[in-house]
């Protein structure tokens, strides 16, 4: 059993309610935003009051808003699932506008701000958005290995169940839940099995650059539908679009993103991977290695601008991350002992980064070249 797990949004949080009179959580379904939030509040010696628009008596309070807000002028009023309850966003401008201190609200919800209209249309200037991910590897590296992240995932309750078939179940019935329930209660009338079908599919080109006829037409579907589908998938948290450097190399670059899973536990189970066995035999553990490593590197440092580069002779870094005039280069390689191609050795060259590191599965951090290191995820180090 484990208690609550610390997590590394604590602080950016408190930060924000500093500063902003609204503040959004916004990321995946369960993936802590709820627990985060209570923890939060029952630490906090300010008045509180969460609120559950999934509760039918929740919202029952809320019939008048207004005055319910009014009320509450003094308190912290946490909405959870705002998705459900749009037309809260009109109303909260008008409160936030007659009664503007900071720390407000704190507002909870599974879809970004750009899915999200209202509230980037309605609060502008009166929000700070944050996003919080499924468990990172930095979070919960002192409690569980990184072989069981890798495998399971972030998700609190595929990570911390008591077996791997547990684990397993629990994304399954995940997975069917997202589609059946999560997708149309955004307002989309999406057929459960087109987007199944379409969401495995995507499962297969993980890791690789998206080619968005060639993908439609696996689909059956054309390329408005597929690129309006692909939107929810990745405005939901589901996947990431991993877009092309706009270094200029003076060479011939690709220019479409490269396309993941999001989470490495939703992924094996899209493709059927149920074990870590299965996963060392599986041909895709290659590319499931690259997105872990990507995915906790993007979310571990939300101010640094992330792409990926390839020439048309096959050269590529599988993650830039650039943060000012800062650059670093991350490939990822599934070997206890890496070797970087020789395309790698070309774009150090070519892009002179302040630090170059192979992301592989070793238990302790080394220098393979000057300024080439090799370790693994806990390992790398973005200093600004």
């Amino acid at each position: 059993m484990h208690g609550y797990v610390s997590r590394s949004a604590e602080s950016a949080l408190q930060k924000a309610l500093n500063q902003a009179p609204a503040v959004a959580i916004l990321g995946a379904r369960q993936c802590g935003k709820s627990t985060l939030a209570r923890t939060y509040l029952a630490a906090q010696r300010v008045p509180n009051v969460f609120l559950d628009m999934q509760d039918r008596s929740d919202r029952n309070k809320l019939n008048e808003p207004e005055l319910f807000f009014e009320r509450h002028r003094e308190t912290l009023v946490c909405l959870d699932e705002i998705q459900l309850a749009p037309d809260l966003f009109p109303v909260l401008r008008v409160e936030i506008d007659k009664h503007r201190r900071h720390g407000r609200f704190l507002i909870l919800g599974s879809a970004s701000c750009e899915l999200l209209q209202q509230s980037t249309e309605t609060l502008a200037g009166r929000i700070a958005f944050l996003e919080l991910t499924p468990f990172l590897l930095s979070e919960v590296g002192n409690i569980v290995s990184w072989q069981d992240v890798w495998q399971r995932g972030g998700f609190p309750e595929s990570l911390l169940a008591a077996s791997e078939d547990a684990s397993y179940d629990w994304r399954e019935n995940f997975i069917r839940t997202f589609l059946e329930r999560d997708i149309p209660q955004l307002g989309f009338a999406i057929p459960y099995k087109i987007m199944e079908r379409l969401w495995r599919l995507l499962a297969h080109y993980h890791g690789q650059t998206l080619n968005y006829s060639k993908t439609a037409a696996a689909a059956d579907i054309s390329v408005p539908t597929f690129r309006k589908y692909l939107s929810i998938l990745e405005q939901t948290y589901m996947l990431r679009l991993l877009p092309p450097s706009e270094t200029n190399l003076k060479k011939r670059l690709i220019q479409s993103p490269k396309l993941y899973m999001r989470d490495s536990g939703l992924f094996h189970a899209l493709r059927n991977i149920e074990s870590f066995d299965d996963l060392m035999a599986h041909p895709a553990n290659g590319a499931s290695w690259e997105g872990f490593v990507i995915e906790n590197l993007i979310a571990a440092n939300p101010r640094w601008h992330a792409s990926y580069v390839r020439t048309s002779n096959a050269a590529e870094v599988d993650l830039i991350l650039e943060r000012g005039r800062r650059r670093m280069l991350i490939e990822c390689k599934l070997s206890k002992a890496p070797v970087p191609s020789r395309g790698f050795h070309q774009l150090i060259a070519d892009m002179k980064p302040d630090a170059a590191w192979l992301a592989a599965p070793v238990d302790v951090p080394y220098d393979y070249q000057t300024n080439i290191r090799v370790g693994n995820i806990r390992d790398i180090r973005l200093n600004y």
